[in-house]
């Protein structure tokens, strides 16, 4: 079995692939002052419920945005499994041509998700990842990655206008049945929720008119996609483990450093 984790600003997501199928996935919490130790207790209890035995891990990668996790995690992985995990960074064989300015700069979780896109979807494609941010990504026919753009995510952009308010509460999340909303509460969710996807639209026109790329295919992903996804009929289809899988694709790709 070989696991998968994305390292993100606010979840951990891990995901156990066998026989080149993702089996099972599970989250837990991005606390950056967590140490070695902490993390190993969750991800053994983690792995335990969802009945998956340590011996069975055989290998290993690692994405991430939160660089101060980056050794303490390769730690957590060597001490469970006895294996070194492979880091998506430089020099690591993705298939994937980044034309970016400062290729350094950007994400592994782009990447990641990319990278499963034009495998199991195809190419030219745009992946919308709604996560702690909201990002585009456009990778066309040639397997290059043209770059894309950043905003702020939905969970995000609620908790802003929470915090920057004096009277606005904050609300659990949900797709509301319409635009116009008769409480404060709906009324955020629906600003939120529908604003999101009126910006997406706009960008995906502008992507599209800019790149050439009118026939792409879009896919959403991200643990906020589900809330957007159904609104109207903007995605070509929504998967939430499109890192996991990108993962190990980039896994499988470079195995033979792993030997």
């Amino acid at each position: 079995m070989i696991m998968a984790v994305d390292i993100g600003n606010t979840n951990i997501k891990i995901g156990i692939f066998d026989n080149d199928k993702l089996i099972n996935s599970f989250k837990m919490s991005t606390i950056v002052n967590r140490t070695s130790d902490e993390y190993v207790a969750v991800l053994t209890q983690l792995l335990i419920h969802n009945k998956i035995s340590l011996e069975n891990i055989t290998g290993a990668i690692v994405s991430s945005v939160i660089p101060q996790l980056d050794y303490t995690f390769c730690n957590v992985i060597t001490y469970c499994f006895g294996i070194k995990p492979l880091v998506l960074g430089v020099g690591v064989k993705t298939g994937l041509h980044i034309k970016y300015d400062s290729p350094r700069e950007l994400g592994s979780d782009r990447i990641a998700t990319c990278v499963a896109a034009m495998n199991e979807i195809g190419t030219p494609v745009i992946v919308v990842d709604f996560g702690t941010a909201t990002t585009v990504n456009v990778v066309n026919e040639k397997h290059e990655f043209l770059g894309g753009c950043i905003t702020l995510g939905i969970k995000s952009a609620s908790d802003a206008l929470s915090r920057q308010t004096a009277k606005l509460p904050n609300v659990e999340l949900y797709t509301p049945s319409k635009v116009v909303a008769q409480s404060t509460s709906k009324a955020i969710q629906s600003g939120i929720i529908y604003g999101t996807v009126g910006q997406i639209k706009y960008i995906l026109e502008k992507v599209k008119q800019e790149t050439g790329l009118v026939n792409a295919k879009v896919v959403a992903t991200g643990g906020m996609s589900e809330l957007v996804s159904g609104v109207e009929n903007i995605f070509d289809c929504t998967d939430r483990a499109l890192s996991l899988k990108g993962l190990y694709h980039i896994y499988k790709l470079n195995s033979d450093k792993l030997q």
